[in-house]
């Protein structure tokens, strides 16, 4: 997609005022953390800095409207974001964050898209408990949203070799140097004794980014994190690592200067170089990021309107060295990870399909039981996900009977379309959405499949990505179809990415009905089953006639 240049910075914007007055993180918050606090939510710059500190104050957007009719205020709580590097946990870990979804939250855990891991609808009251519990568990909420470098996200597949312990090992180790310095999350939250006033930053600087900032490691066999939409890339090769810089999925409706964008290849550096190159992105990304505009904040837009060789000139005098060009991307594959694997080491893990990423009611009783009486240490997926690893073969059997005695679908019982669909939460909590995502997933995944099988497709290996608005959470700009929150009960319907996630995908459809979704792509499908190269996937296809044709073809489903 093209880039617009956005006009030259103007009057910073309001968060980052309250952001360099806010000592460190610290602002108002304690104040907010009153649980006797009166009627309405939290100021903004509490509501700003608790971000930085993993929590996002919501309100239950179904009863909004009934409530103010009958002069009551919003049903208010909160979202709390573990930060899980590489999606990484432990059995012990897993099962006391289990036991906090009951006694804080409602009932449910939520994997996230970038291998984080939810709680919602958690009360002001039991705020900072929940956070501290979660940092007992040696996890931390700290940085999992915020304008600060977000989880760190790689492959998931506990394969026991040398390549997937350099990404499993560089991702952990990314995650704990790039924290924020600030002691404000441990004063406010984990009582700790307030020494010498707020700690200074010496990277993230007193107004921390301009924006949140993602980073991604992969090898070329395993593209499940997307490697190429995060605003850093790390890709493992023989020579050391491939850097990219400069992907990012969020865009808004009708403004022309805000577009998603896959990353460019910048360079390639040693394995001992990824610290120090990281650091130096990030400064690049604190210096000349828009800080007027959030929505026009990214990394990817500095990227995309001063170019990759200025890039790598800004990245050469920062670290005082030339820079080796980076070599072609090598060819991705997404291998499938659901089901049973072995991982090399004579152990097992198994893929579990979580639909949207939501552990609750059968499912979460079964990995309790599975977890508790076999000890697995759960990996969260960047598919929303969850795979038990380190099964040993004795255990397999037991681990199936108590999945099966609890209902568990299996993953070879659900389609292709179903096991590589991805949704956003959306309503009724998160303030962002324009429309349904998590909600409307099942549904929406039906009528697809049913518009597949009419055409003898429903076997094919295509990724399906939802979102209640246009932030793109779950990157459905990087997908064979992406379905984009557009107003209520409506949606914009993308098509032409690729499986393997070096293509941005193109819109086809606007304002269209979540009813009609599938028959809307129905006129695709059909040529497709009829027109396809061999071996061509769906997003290929799509891709290879391109967005005039793709969209005239399903023009005549739109307008019925």
């Amino acid at each position: 997609m093209a880039a617009t240049p956005a006009p030259p910075s103007r009057k910073p914007s309001g968060a980052e005022g309250i952001k360099l007055a806010s000592q460190g993180l610290r602002g108002d918050i304690a104040a907010a953390l009153n649980a006797e606090t009166a009627r309405g939510g939290i100021s903004e710059s509490a509501y700003t800095l608790l971000k930085f500190h993993g929590t996002y104050e919501q309100f239950d957007r179904d009863t909004a409207t009934q409530r103010k009719q009958a002069g009551e205020d919003k049903d208010w709580s909160f979202m709390v974001r573990v930060r899980a590097p590489g999606g990484r946990m432990t059995a012990a870990q897993w099962l006391a964050l289990d036991a906090l979804a009951d006694s804080h939250a409602d009932g449910t855990l939520r994997l996230t898209t970038r291998q984080g891991l939810q709680f919602h609808t958690v009360s002001r009251g039991n705020l900072k408990s929940a956070i501290a519990a979660i940092n007992n568990t040696l996890l931390t909420t700290m940085a999992a949203c915020g304008d600060v470098v977000r989880n760190v996200t790689t492959t998931p597949a506990p394969i026991r070799d040398a390549a997937h312990a350099r990404l499993e090992e560089t991702a952990i180790m990314l995650s704990a140097a790039l924290l924020p310095r600030s002691r404000a999350h441990h004063t406010l939250f984990l009582d700790e004794e307030e020494v010498g006033g707020a700690a200074e930053e010496p990277l993230y600087g007193p107004t921390y980014l301009p924006r949140k900032f993602k980073i991604g490691l992969v090898h070329a066999l395993d593209n499940t994190a997307d490697v190429l939409t995060n605003d850093l890339g790390f890709i493992l090769v023989d020579a050391g690592w491939i850097v990219t810089i400069g992907g990012g999925m969020g865009m808004t409706h009708n403004k022309p200067a805000t577009y998603p964008r896959l990353a460019d290849p910048v360079a390639l550096i040693g394995h001992d170089e990824v610290l120090e190159t990281a650091q130096a992105v990030i400064r690049l990304s604190r210096d000349h990021g828009d800080r007027s505009d959030r929505k026009h904040a990214r990394l990817k837009y500095v990227v995309a309107e001063n170019g990759v060789e200025w890039v790598r000139a800004r990245l050469e005098a920062d670290l005082g060295r030339k820079l080796a060009p980076a070599p072609a991307l090598p060819a991705f594959t997404v291998p499938e990870l659901l089901g049973w694997h072995e991982q090399g080491d004579g152990r097992w893990w198994l893929g579990l399909p979580v639909p949207s990423g939501r552990v609750q009611g059968n499912l979460r009783a079964a990995l309790r039981e599975v977890i508790s009486r076999f000890g697995p240490d759960p990996i969260a997926t960047p598919q929303q996900d969850l795979l038990l690893t380190d099964v040993r073969d004795a255990d397999r059997a037991l681990v199936h009977a108590v999945l099966r005695a609890h209902g568990v679908t299996p993953a070879e019982a659900l389609s292709p379309l179903r096991r590589w669909s991805l949704s956003c939460t959306a309503l009724p909590t998160c303030g962002q959405a324009l429309t349904e995502g998590e909600r409307a997933h099942h549904p929406i995944l039906l009528d697809v499949e049913a518009a597949l099988e009419r055409h003898g497709l429903l076997g094919e290996r295509i990724s399906l990505r939802l979102t209640g608005c246009p932030n793109g959470c779950a990157r459905p700009y990087a997908g064979d179809i992406g379905v984009v929150g557009r107003a209520p009960g409506v949606y914009t319907l993308f098509v032409g990415g690729d499986f393997e996630g070096t293509r941005l995908n193109f819109p086809v459809a606007d304002k269209v009905a979540q009813a009609a979704i599938g028959a809307t792509l129905a006129p695709l499908f059909a040529a497709f089953a009829h027109g396809r190269a061999p071996g061509e996937g769906f997003g290929d296809f799509c891709a290879r006639i391109g967005q005039d044709a793709a969209s005239a073809l399903v023009a005549p489903a739109k307008a019925a």
